[in-house]
C-alpha cells in the first residue's frame, strides 16, 4: 500500500478486517507485516501497540478509565440511536465495536467510504489526553470528537482498542512475528526485545534499526511476571516422570516486582502499575546490597502470623499512609526470585542459580520486614501433598512448585511453575442478574451476578462466569430470557429463582456490592434445583466466614 497522510487509520482498519477474515496464521503475519512496511516508522510503532489490543505499551502505567456503559452512550449519541436499540444491536454482535460500526453505518450511510477519518497519530494523541484527564465528562468530550471524525470501521477498532480486545485472532506473538518479517529479522530476537522492554512500539523501532540486541531490562521499567500453571493434584506436577522440584508456600498477598537502585526504590504490581501504599518497606529494601529487580509478594503479617488478603485489602487504594492502619496491619515483602543484579540479567539462568544469588542478597538481614521465601526440595507427589496441607493449615492459599532448571519467562505460563490450591469455602446463592458473554458466548447469558439473603432482602455479593458447560449455559439462557424483569441491553435483571453453588478463595470487604462483601475468585460449582431461595446462605453466614478467615489460627513462622 502507498502511504497516504491522514489515512493511516483506514489502513489499520483494512488490515485488521483482513486479519479477522482469515484463520491462517502465516497470512495474518503477512498482512500485519505489509502494514508495518507501508507506514512511516512512528505510525508503524503506533499500529504495533494498537494491534496488541491496547492504547499504550504494556509497561505504560496510564489507563483510559472509560467503561462499556460510557462507550455505549457515545455510540448511541453519535449514531442518533435510542438507547433501547443498543440491546438488540449488541446481542446481534456480542461486541461493542461491531455494534458501533453497524449503528454508525445505518446513521451515516456511505460515510465509511469517503470520510476523511482519523490518523493513527491523532488517535494516539487523543488517548494520551483522555488518560491525563480526571473527570469522565472531559474524557468523553475528547472521545466524542474522535467518534465524530472516525469512519464507522475506524470507530469499531477504536472501541476494541479501548476495551482491550480486538477479537481478530491476532495474538501478541503474531505481532512480534510480523515485526520480524517486516524487517527480515529472527522472531526470537523480536520476542525477547518485547519481553524486556514491555513496549511493542519500542521493539518495532529497535527492529527497524537492527538494534534488537540492545534491548535489556532497565531499572524502574517493570516487565511481565512469570506465571504458574494451575494443577488439580500434586501428581500432575511431575507429568509422570520422576523429578525434584522447589516447593514454596503460595502466599495470599499482592504479587510485587521490586526495583532498587542506590538512590531509589519502586514497587510495581502484577499489572505493572506502581504500588505506593506500603512506603514502610522502602528503607529495608534500600538496605539490600546493589541494584536489584526482585519478584515476590507483599503480605499482611502480624508477629509470626500471616493475615488473609482481606486484611491487606484495607490498605489498598490509600493516597497517604495511615499510621494507625499501618500499625494494625503491618506488611512484609517476601522475595522468591531475582531478575537483575548490578547490571546482570538473570532471566535465562536456571532457578537454582538465581536462588543462590538471592541467598547472597538476603544474607545477614534477620528481623527485617523484607525476607527470602523458604523453599523445600521435594521429589514425590506424596511429599508435595504433605507440604500443601501444611501450607493450608498455616493460612496460605496452597503451594507453588518450580523446576530448579527453569528460566524466568515474563508474562507467560509454561510447564516450569505449577500452583496447587483449594477454595476457601462455598456458598449457595441466587442469580439476580445475567449478562451476555464474549466471543463464542456472545449469544448466550453466561455471566451471573448473585446474591445472599438478609432477612427478606437479597444482597448482591459477586459475579461469576466460569464453571458451567455450554449446554447448561444455553439451557438457562432460555429460562432467563423468559424470566427477565428489566432488559438493560447486554445485561438483564432476572427473577431471583435460580440457586447456584459458588466456590471462592476468600472474602473481602467491598463497597461495590450491596452486601458489603465480595467473593475473591468466585466460580460456579453447580446448579442447586433442590434448593429454594429461602434456603440460600445468609449475610450472617458470609460475615461468619469472613470473621473465621481473619481469626483463623496460624502456625507458620515468618519467612526465612
Amino acid at each position: 500500500m502507498a502511504i497516504r497522510p491522514g489515512a493511516t487509520m483506514l489502513q489499520f482498519t483494512a488490515t485488521a478486517d483482513a486479519v479477522r477474515s482469515t484463520t491462517k496464521k502465516l497470512e495474518k503475519i503477512r498482512l500485519v507485516s505489509e502494514l508495518f512496511k507501508s507506514l512511516r516508522l512512528e505510525d508503524a510503532a503506533r499500529a504495533a501497540i494498537f494491534l496488541s489490543g491496547q492504547p499504550f505499551a504494556s509497561r505504560d502505567e496510564r489507563i483510559l478509565a472509560v467503561g462499556g456503559m460510557q462507550l455505549s452512550s457515545l455510540v448511541a449519541e453519535a449514531a442518533g440511536t435510542p438507547r433501547e436499540r443498543l440491546g438488540d444491536a449488541y446481542r446481534q454482535h456480542g461486541d461493542l465495536g461491531d455494534m458501533a460500526e453497524q449503528l454508525l453505518k445505518e446513521h451515516r450511510p456511505g460515510s465509511h467510504q469517503d470520510a476523511k477519518g482519523i490518523s493513527l497519530a491523532e488517535l494516539a494523541s487523543a488517548f494520551e489526553q483522555v488518560a491525563s484527564l480526571r473527570t469522565q465528562d472531559h474524557k468523553l468530550a475528547i472521545l466524542r470528537k474522535v467518534f465524530a471524525q472516525a469512519t464507522p470501521g475506524e470507530a469499531k477498532y477504536i472501541i476494541k482498542v479501548i476495551t482491550g480486545d480486538l477479537r481478530i485472532g491476532l495474538k501478541e506473538s503474531l505481532v512480534e512475528e510480523a515485526i520480524a518479517q517486516a524487517f527480515e529479522l529472527a522472531p526470537d530476537g523480536v520476542r525477547r526485545a518485547n519481553m524486556l522492554t514491555g513496549d511493542m512500539a519500542e521493539t518495532l523501532r529497535l527492529a527497524a534499526a537492527n538494534h534488537l540486541a540492545s534491548a535489556t531490562i532497565k531499572l524502574f521499567h517493570p516487565i511481565g511476571f512469570m506465571l504458574a500453571s494451575p494443577v488439580d493434584t500434586a501428581a500432575e506436577i511431575f507429568g509422570g516422570e520422576p523429578s525434584r522440584v522447589y516447593v514454596e508456600q503460595k502466599y495470599d498477598g499482592i504479587r510485587a516486582q521490586v526495583h532498587k537502585s542506590s538512590a531509589e526504590v519502586r514497587v510495581f504490581s502484577r499489572t505493572l502499575d506502581q504500588v505506593a501504599e506500603f512506603p514502610e518497606l522502602n528503607p529495608a529494601i534500600a538496605a539490600l546490597p546493589g541494584e536489584l529487580i526482585l519478584d515476590g509478594e507483599i503480605l499482611a503479617w502480624h508477629g509470626n502470623d500471616p493475615l488473609p488478603f482481606s486484611e491487606l485489602q484495607k490498605r489498598l487504594g490509600r493516597k497517604q499512609l495511615d499510621l494507625w492502619l499501618a500499625h494494625d496491619i503491618p506488611v512484609r515483602f517476601v522475595a522468591f526470585d531475582l531478575l537483575y543484579r548490578d547490571g546482570e540479567v538473570f532471566l535465562d539462568i536456571p532457578l537454582s542459580q538465581r536462588r543462590t544469588h538471592l541467598k547472597e542478597v538476603f544474607a545477614g538481614n534477620p528481623g527485617s520486614p523484607v525476607g527470602l521465601a523458604s523453599v523445600e526440595e521435594l521429589d514425590s507427589a506424596e511429599s508435595i501433598e504433605h507440604a500443601f496441607n501444611r501450607s493450608l493449615a498455616a493460612g496460605h492459599e496452597g503451594i507453588v512448585a518450580k523446576l530448579p532448571g527453569s528460566p524466568y519467562t515474563p508474562g507467560r505460563r509454561g510447564r516450569f511453575w505449577f500452583k496447587l490450591k483449594r477454595p476457601f469455602a462455598s456458598l449457595d446463592v441466587v442469580v439476580t442478574a445475567v449478562e451476555y458473554g464474549h466471543g463464542k458466548r456472545h449469544h448466550v447469558l453466561s455471566d451471573y451476578t448473585f446474591a445472599v439473603r438478609d432477612g427478606q432482602r437479597l444482597l448482591n455479593i459477586g459475579k461469576a462466569y466460569s464453571g458451567l458447560t455450554d449446554e447448561e449455559i444455553l439451557e438457562h439462557t432460555e429460562f432467563f430470557l423468559d424470566h427477565t424483569t428489566e432488559d438493560q441491553g447486554f445485561r438483564r435483571t432476572v427473577e431471583p429463582t435460580v440457586v447456584i453453588e459458588v466456590a471462592f478463595n476468600n472474602i473481602q470487604r467491598s463497597k461495590r456490592h450491596a452486601s458489603g462483601y465480595a467473593l475473591r475468585f468466585p466460580r460456579i460449582l453447580r446448579f442447586r434445583p433442590d434448593k429454594s431461595v429461602k434456603e440460600i446462605d445468609t449475610l450472617a453466614r458470609v460475615a461468619e466466614l469472613y470473621s473465621k478467615q481473619v481469626t483463623l489460627p496460624r502456625h507458620a513462622g515468618p519467612p526465612s
